[in-house]
């Protein structure tokens, strides 16, 4: 069975307005004023929580970052998850297309390094966790991407063999996963990097969901 799995944030969802809204929750809850903007600092919101709270602080200067990042960290996620779907919305045509491989017999999947239980709740506020036959988090084993066995579990947790597999993604980390592992990368242009990421040479760039079909033949014949 050919197997397509997808990264969460900036791939199949625009997730930063929320994250960054977390985060900024999280600096004001250490004693500081909001420090990311929703727009020029999508990118980072979409390296993760840590990422967002290191770049807060060095915009802010503080001394014991270290400290005041793992103070953040619990605080962000608490704040996130209570406005997980506040401002999120899918990208055009991704569930289309994903309802286009089903249709083929392929199937699909999630791996993310968005926190499992995370994951789970913003997939089914959106609607569409039962597209997925399988999700893996971030702490759903004890590695994360771009280790290789997060990707290859849930391959094999939606049926599939990573033999003949492809990851869609957006950053360097599912590029890197998708190395490891051994299979192609697909990577979206139309996250706040846009076509940067062809300098990674991926297997392939994705413009617009429209065009997932014709990739997958090409790549998983």
């Amino acid at each position: 069975m050919r197997t397509v799995i997808f990264d969460l944030d900036g791939t199949l969802a625009d997730t930063a307005g929320d994250l960054i809204a977390a985060a900024n929750a999280a600096t004001e809850a250490l004693g500081y004023a909001p420090q990311l903007t929703h727009g020029p600092d999508d990118a980072v919101a979409f390296r993760g929580g840590r990422a967002m709270l290191t770049l807060a602080m060095e915009r802010i200067g503080a001394p014991d970052a270290e400290a005041q990042i793992e103070r953040g960290y619990p605080i962000l996620l608490e704040a996130y998850g209570a406005e997980i779907d506040r401002y999120t919305t899918l990208y055009p045509g991704a569930m289309e297309a994903v309802g286009r491989l089903k249709s083929k017999g392929i199937a699909v999947g999630i791996c993310t390094n968005k926190p499992e239980g995370l994951a789970e709740t913003l997939l089914t506020r959106l609607g569409i966790r039962s597209d997925f036959a399988s999700l893996i988090g971030a702490d759903t084993l004890p590695t994360r991407k771009p280790d290789p066995a997060p990707y290859i579990a849930a391959v094999e947790r939606a049926g599939g063999d990573a033999k003949h597999s492809l990851l869609i993604g957006d950053t360097i980390t599912d590029h890197k996963t998708a190395r490891a592992v051994g299979v192609p990368s697909v990577l979206v242009t139309f996250g706040p990097t846009g076509r940067v990421v062809a300098d990674l040479a991926p297997e392939a760039l994705l413009d617009h969901y429209d065009d997932l079909d014709r990739i997958v033949d090409d790549l998983l014949p």
